[in-house]
């Protein structure tokens, strides 16, 4: 399958969708999740057009990957949870429950966050 340009997070990237931005640099952008789920719920996309971990682990530059890194790390300084704690979430494919075909990064803290999981019955 091949990368969606018309994709929510594209859309916010070239301007055409407003967001709450937090953090912005050549490869990354981040912004405030639309619909919360913790008091600090915020999302960090990479600049490129990458799917998934899988796509960005294997086409991306030392530049690109490193600066999704150190974003995740800098956002959550700037969110004022770095040192309480926080959860770092991605969802990849239909398993994972990936709503926007556009690799993000949910940063959630801020408050307790819970189990990671709830067990189903097999």
């Amino acid at each position: 399958m091949s990368y969606d340009s018309n994709n929510v997070f594209a859309k916010i990237l070239r301007g055409e969708i407003p967001c709450k931005k937090v953090y912005e640099d050549d490869h990354v952008l981040a912004f405030d999740d639309i619909a919360p789920q913790a008091p600090v719920h915020t999302l960090v996309i990479p600049k490129g057009p990458y799917r998934s971990v899988n796509e960005v682990a294997a086409s991306a530059s030392e530049a690109e990957l490193a600066a999704l890194l150190r974003a995740i790390g800098t956002v959550a300084k700037l969110k004022g949870c770095d040192q309480s704690g926080y959860r770092v979430i991605t969802n990849i494919g239909d398993d994972g429950h990936q709503e926007v075909p556009h690799l993000h990064f949910h940063i959630i803290g801020g408050a307790p966050t819970g189990p990671m999981l709830s067990k189903r019955p097999a």
